[in-house]
């Protein structure tokens, strides 16, 4: 009966995780029901992120090319968290107010890294087909509308508008404007002007794009 009695002074927890802190101290009176500390089973965790309209018609609309559902998540210190995570839950309605969807993705935490309230950005796959990247910094912007100069085969200048349909760090998505044997200028676009003859050093986007924050192929 003793043994018995004893057993009652011991918790257990019903699965493995972290430990918040315990306010009491050894010896203090615990009343029945009181809450002693707070168990977290962090080997996977959540991430709820929000997505505008227009973002969740490409996401849902090009399924067949996305392929699957993995996302990636960019931590606060902007380094990219090593595992993916899958978009397991879409809401069912849009936020009125904020015009945008909620989705929950799962990722795992073998590491402990994450935990419950962080912060981050979510990074998903939207597939973009027969489009251009350039650099941003290659573009000017008139009365709303976006434009690069574009090097005709006399060395002379051509404005031309793009279209922009994505947006990522240091470079735009296009769909139309120019084509991918277009020669534009990069570097000093508000020293030139529609319709001037330049010498050019030529530099291959490749090595352009490599010199960016966004390593993109």
């Amino acid at each position: 009966m003793a043994q018995l009695h004893l057993s009652f002074t011991e918790i257990r927890a019903p699965f493995d995780g972290t430990i918040d802190r315990i306010p009491k101290k050894i010896g203090s009176l615990i009343e029945e029901g009181e809450l002693l500390t707070i168990l977290s089973d962090n080997s996977q965790m959540f991430a709820y992120f929000n997505v505008s309209e227009p973002e969740y018609l490409d996401y849902q609309m090009n399924v067949i090319y996305r392929a699957n559902t993995n996302v990636s998540l960019l931590l606060a210190n902007n380094e990219l968290y090593p595992s993916k995570g899958n978009v397991e839950v879409i809401e069912s309605e849009f936020n009125n107010d904020t015009g945008n969807i909620a989705f929950r993705a799962r990722f795992p935490n073998p590491n402990k890294l994450l935990r419950h309230g962080e912060t981050g950005s979510v990074r998903m796959i939207v597939p973009f087909k027969n489009s251009i990247v350039i650099p941003q910094k290659a573009t000017y912007e008139i009365q709303d509308k976006k434009y690069v100069f574009v090097l005709n085969k006399n060395n002379i200048l051509e404005s031309k508008e793009i279209t922009v349909t994505g947006e990522i760090p240091d470079l735009y998505v296009i769909t139309s404007g120019i084509t991918a044997n277009n020669k534009i200028v990069l570097e000093g676009v508000q020293k030139v002007k529609d319709g001037e003859k330049i010498k050019y050093d030529y530099v291959s986007p490749k090595e352009v794009i490599s010199h960016l924050r966004l390593k993109a192929e």
